[in-house]
């Protein structure tokens, strides 16, 4: 599933077209995606001016001159296209047009630009929400602070894990605790921070936490700045590939030397609330 970076990306890819563009001729080719399209979703869009587009944990919020806010989350294989141009697509090989495209509509500004939104697997989903009424939505109403915003901090995390047990690698993917993280980049945050995936929550040193913070930033920024992660085919705007899966540290590297300097250990692969965790048992101690 795409990941915080990778639907930035693809926030970014879409807002020099997007923002102030006014949707015309807008279409879809089924009456839901995961969920149903919202009703009268095409009426509801067909004329409006799209303010700007904003990402909150892994969606894309664009609000409307129509004081409605149009949502969309990517899911599995969700991904749009410019004129044909792929922006997002992650893990999932899938068509782009035909029978897997959902969604069209054309971006005018500066010009015309046709919008498409295929989606495979159809674990994506868009909705219409009234933009006074965001935060209170259920899909949004439990989530954690964004941790590339103020709200996340190491005092934050200690405050949250006070006395909690369960292990530190999946807390980190419980999105009341932190908005958007995902499994690929809470590996290589703990891996930088060098904290064990297995410790306790709750165990972990107020310092400690401080670094992991800041790593967790700095992974981040480093993966939006190289485009994402490409694990099969994920693009870009530009319709070229993320590049950050090549640096990655421990995430995927089961069985090879770990890269931290002076240490001999060797990446090792478990699994932690069904999803699996990469680590270095030298480099991330308890």
């Amino acid at each position: 599933m795409p990941e915080l970076p990778e639907v930035e990306t693809v926030r970014r890819g879409l807002t020099p077209v997007l923002k102030g563009a006014r949707l015309s001729g807008v279409r879809i080719n089924r009456p839901d995606l995961r969920f149903p399209f919202p009703d009268r979703f095409v009426d509801r869009l067909e004329g409006a001016t799209v303010e700007r587009i904003d990402r909150r944990a892994k969606y894309l919020l664009m609000p409307l001159s129509t004081g409605e806010t149009w949502v969309t989350h990517l899911g599995m294989t969700g991904r749009f296209t410019l004129d044909g141009r792929q922006l997002g697509e992650f893990e999932e090989a899938a068509p782009i047009a035909g029978k897997h495209e959902h969604f069209s509509a054309c971006a005018n500004r500066n010009g015309r630009t046709r919008i498409g939104f295929a989606d495979a697997r159809r674990f994506g989903f868009m909705g219409l929400i009234p933009t006074t009424e965001i935060e209170a939505h259920p899909w949004f109403a439990g989530l954690g602070p964004e941790p590339l915003g103020n709200g996340f901090s190491g005092a934050h995390l200690a405050e949250v894990f006070a006395g909690k047990k369960q292990n530190i690698k999946v807390s980190l993917l419980d999105q009341r605790i932190v908005a958007g993280l995902g499994n690929i980049y809470v590996c290589e945050a703990l891996y930088r921070a060098r904290i064990s995936p297995l410790v306790a929550a709750g165990a972990v040193s107020r310092p400690r936490l401080e670094r992991l913070a800041a790593e967790v930033r700095e992974v981040l920024n480093d993966a939006i700045a190289a485009g994402g992660s490409t694990l099969r085919d994920f693009a870009n705007a530009e319709g070229g590939q993320g590049y950050f899966q090549h640096r990655f540290d421990v995430y995927g590297r089961e069985g090879e030397a770990c890269r931290g300097e002076g240490c001999d250990g060797v990446v090792r692969r478990i699994v932690q609330g069904g999803r699996s965790t990469f680590y270095c048992p030298r480099c991330q101690r308890r």
